[in-house]
C-alpha cells in the first residue's frame, strides 16, 4: 500500500511538472522571440535561446512619443477605478441577497440571474451609452459599458458569505449596536478577503485586457487609449509601414520590424498581469473553490 502511494506520488509530480513545463514555454518563447531579430526569426524560427540578442523592438515602442508609458497609467486608474466600483457595486449587491429574510429576495434574485442570460445586445446599448448617457470620447466609455458589474461575480460574493460568514457573528454584532453598513463592513467583508481578491483580480485582467470599449466609444479621445488599445493602434501602423517599405527597390524585408514587435507587444501588454497573480493566487484559489461549492 505505501509502495503504491509512493508511485502515485511520483507519477503526479512527474506530470505537474510536464504541466507546468508546457505552461512557461510558450510565455519564455514569447519573451525570447520579442529580444531578438526579425531576420533570426525569419531564417531561423523561434528559439528558447535566440543567437541574436537586441532590444531593437522596445526601443521601437519606447521611442513613439512616450505613448507606452501614457497608456498604462491610463491602465492603470481605467483598472483601478473600475476593479474598485466593481467591488463595491457587488458587495453592495450580494450581501442583502445572502440574507434569508430580505424582502423581494426572489425577485432581484430572478433580475439577476435574467440578466446573466438576456441582454439588449451590441447596437441598443451602444445608442443608449452615446445617446441617452453621452458618455462616448470620456473616460467613463472605458470603465461603464460591459464591465462595471459581473452577475456572476454578485453569485460568487452571495455564495461565499452564505457559507463561510456565520449568522450568529452577525447577529452578535448587531446585539453590540452595530447597524448594516457597520456588520457589513467591520464584521462580513474581513472573512471575505479571498473572494475579494478574487473578484478584484478577475476584474483586473478583464479591464486590463479589454480593448472592444476603445474601439467603441473612444473616435477622436485617443489620449484615453488604455495599454491594450495602444498596442493595437502601434501594430497597425507598423503593418501599415511595413506594406509600404517593403514595396521600394533595395529594402530586405527581413530587415523590416514586424514579428520581434509584435512578440514584444504582447510582453508589455501580458506583463502586469503575470507579476500580479502569484500575490492573488492564495486568495483567488480559495475564493474560487469555497465560492462555487455551494447555490
Amino acid at each position: 500500500m505505501i509502495t503504491n502511494n509512493k508511485v502515485f506520488i511520483v507519477v503526479q509530480h512527474i506530470l505537474l511538472a510536464f504541466l507546468v513545463v508546457m505552461a512557461i514555454v510558450p510565455f519564455w518563447l514569447l519573451i525570447s522571440s520579442s529580444f531578438t531579430t526579425e531576420r533570426e526569426l525569419l531564417e531561423h524560427g523561434y528559439s528558447l535561446f535566440p543567437r541574436v540578442v537586441t532590444l531593437d523592438a522596445y526601443r521601437y515602442l519606447f521611442s513613439v512619443s512616450g505613448g507606452v508609458l501614457r497608456a498604462y497609467m491610463m491602465s492603470i486608474i481605467i483598472a483601478g477605478s473600475g476593479v474598485f466600483t466593481c467591488l463595491f457595486l457587488t458587495i453592495l449587491f450580494a450581501y442583502p441577497l445572502s440574507k434569508h429574510d430580505l424582502p423581494g429576495k426572489s425577485f432581484f434574485a430572478f433580475f439577476l440571474f435574467f440578466t446573466m442570460l438576456f441582454n439588449g445586445g451590441l447596437v441598443p446599448t451602444y445608442m443608449v451609452y452615446t445617446r441617452l448617457f453621452h458618455i462616448k470620447d470620456t473616460i467613463f466609455a472605458m470603465i461603464v459599458p460591459g464591465l462595471l458589474m459581473s452577475p456572476f461575480n454578485v453569485i460568487m460574493v452571495r455564495t461565499y458569505i452564505t457559507s463561510n460568514v456565520a449568522n450568529e457573528i452577525v447577529d452578535a454584532a448587531k446585539i453590540d449596536g452595530a447597524g448594516e453598513y457597520r456588520s457589513l463592513f467591520s464584521v462580513v467583508l474581513p472573512l471575505c478577503k479571498p473572494i475579494i481578491g478574487t473578484i478584484a483580480l478577475m476584474s483586473f485582467i478583464a479591464y486590463w485586457n479589454n480593448w472592444t470599449n476603445g474601439i467603441y466609444y473612444i473616435q477622436n479621445r485617443t489620449d484615453l487609449y488604455g495599454i491594450q488599445n495602444y498596442l493595437k493602434s502601434v501594430l497597425d501602423s507598423v503593418n501599415v509601414l511595413q506594406s509600404q517599405i517593403s514595396s521600394q527597390v533595395g529594402i530586405d524585408v527581413k530587415d523590416l520590424p514586424s514579428v520581434g514587435i509584435r512578440m514584444a507587444l504582447a510582453v508589455i501588454g501580458v506583463l502586469p498581469v503575470l507579476i500580479m497573480y502569484p500575490f492573488f493566487q492564495k486568495s483567488f484559489i480559495k475564493g474560487i473553490t469555497i465560492g462555487s461549492v455551494k447555490g
